[in-house]
């Protein structure tokens, strides 16, 4: 239903695609891969958005398409983003008595389109939403529902998601899912959400501009992968061990001709051979000895390609490796207390009569359905705590855009010497020239790493830290390298997320609903 074929793209000198042939079939598929590797290029040149610098598109239906960044504006109603505004507006016409031919041609045979319209819109968790609602009125997971109410109301042949669940809370999240396991369709979704992975047929793996295809859930996915890398690490010592043993083989021959040549050079002395005759010895043993340094240079060349090899096969995704000693807190000892907190803004009270205290190393999540405060809680927790805290927004907005890493880590912690921070941002995988980029040009997850290495090294060091919707637009590798950094940390944290997986990762200690 949807067939890319020897598809090519570039970025002026940046190639992104260069003959990628995949064809998708019906079903759910989940395009996995890590950011900057051209997900959103791909559903882009499929819809037509850009154009390919060669190849081709071919799409059999109708296609549907939610992009990560909705554009929609704020004045726009419900109707209007659903594509229902017109047939709506005749059919109040023809309703109040209006017989004008216009109005029936604009509604045809779409006289049910406000029932489908309300179903559409019930199913994805927006029922009291009217359909003469302005955008502007609506949170951004609102947003994103019905943006998605769209185009399944225009019921596509092929649909295309990128990063459907983004901003969702988890009850929003949950409809979501369920509305896609009703599509019939060619379903390709662009996520990092593990648990919406794990409702797909198959998932297909973009590398290098090439995708490689796994039938199975994300969880399947997996565990094909640790299977494989279990199978290349095995390969790699195999290799290793080849490598050292033609090493040693190459060296053993060489001084076993040096001693035979030295041996030949004393007999031919004692055989009072001509000088002529003893020359041609000479380079015979030479050539000798040049062929059998060849056939051993030559197997050692082929064993260092076949390690090489298999370590590239075997490499391992980067993961932070720190011990965070100073972050630790005594159990029982009190980082926050507040009693009857209250939130209002101008007459909407968003919670009020909330009592919480933090004690000791404790693990919260925050949970609660988007608009119920869970973020002004967090600033309310950070301006009211008793010890050392850091808050961490969804912004990731704490470093000096304009300093490097480096700078802006000695800024935090200026007491480390030069070499023990350079060391420390290698653990943070910013090595060599990486620690010396400005943050501004940094990627969401090496922004991610770069302000947990200023803030968890900080002087002093935190003993709570705030999260708000840290896996927010991370791909895979970087909420792993979250929950590492995570997994380290000895103090208390506070986290608002709607990703389950991840918050089982951490190990949360407790959670507070809102």
């Amino acid at each position: 239903m949807l067939v890319c074929t020897n598809l090519s793209f570039s970025y002026a000198e940046d190639q992104v695609f260069a003959g990628l042939t995949a064809s998708f079939p019906a079903g759910r598929t989940g395009l996995v891969a890590a950011n900057g590797t051209g997900k959103t290029t791909l559903l882009r040149l499929i819809t037509g958005e850009l154009t390919p610098t060669g190849g081709s598109v071919t799409v059999d239906g109708v296609l549907g398409y939610l992009p990560q960044h909705l554009p929609f504006a704020s004045d726009q109603t419900v109707a209007e983003v659903l594509g229902v505004d017109r047939t709506l507006a005749a059919l109040r016409a023809i309703e109040s008595g209006d017989p004008a031919e216009e109005h029936f041609a604009v509604v045809g045979t779409d006289w049910d389109v406000e029932e489908r319209s309300r179903a559409e819109l019930d199913r994805l968790g927006l029922g009291d939403v009217s359909l003469d609602r302005r955008l502007g009125t609506l949170s951004g997971g609102q947003v994103v529902s019905l943006g998605l109410a769209a185009q399944l109301l225009r019921r596509p042949d092929v649909l295309l998601l990128d990063e459907p669940t983004n901003n969702l809370d988890t009850v929003a999240r949950a409809l979501l899912t369920r509305a896609l396991r009703d599509y019939t369709g060619c379903l390709v979704v662009v996520s990092h959400d593990r648990a919406l992975l794990d409702e797909m047929d198959r998932i297909a793996a973009l590398d290098h501009g090439e995708l490689r295809w796994f039938g199975g859930n994300f969880t399947a996915y997996e565990e094909t992968l640790v299977n494989e890398r279990d199978v290349a690490d095995r390969q790699v010592r195999n290799a290793e061990q080849d490598l050292k043993r033609q090493k040693r083989e190459m060296q053993q021959a060489r001084e076993r001709s040096a001693r035979r040549m030295s041996t030949a050079a004393r007999n031919v002395g004692d055989a009072g051979l001509s000088r002529i005759h003893a020359g041609n010895l000479k380079n015979s043993a030479q050539v000798s000895a040049a062929r059998g340094g060849e056939v051993h240079a030559s197997r050692v060349a082929e064993a260092q390609a076949k390690y090489d090899e298999a370590s590239w096969a075997a490499r391992q995704d980067d993961r932070i490796v720190i011990d965070l000693p100073q972050t630790a807190v005594p159990a029982g000892r009190t980082l926050f207390e507040g009693e009857n907190l209250r939130a209002a803004y101008g007459e909407k009270v968003v919670f009020e009569g909330r009592d919480l205290i933090i004690r000791g190393p404790e693990r919260i999540a925050l949970l609660g359905r988007n608009g119920s405060g869970k973020s002004t809680l967090l600033r309310m927790i950070e301006s009211g705590a008793r010890k050392q805290v850091a808050y961490l927004s969804q912004r990731l907005d704490l470093l000096d855009e304009d300093r490097s890493v480096a700078e802006n880590l000695a800024r935090a912690a200026p007491g480390l010497a030069d070499a023990e921070r350079m060391n420390l941002l290698a653990r943070f995988l910013f090595r060599k020239a990486g620690a010396h980029l400005p943050v501004r040009v940094l990627s969401g997850g090496e922004r991610l790493r770069a302000t947990l290495a200023c803030v968890l090294f900080a002087e002093p060091a935190p003993q709570l830290l705030l999260l708000d919707e840290p896996t927010n637009n991370l791909d895979l590798d970087s909420v792993g390298q979250l929950e590492a950094a995570l997994t380290a940390y000895r103090g208390a944290f506070v986290v608002v997320s709607h990703d389950e997986r991840f918050l089982d990762a951490i190990g949360i200690d407790r959670t507070v609903h809102m």
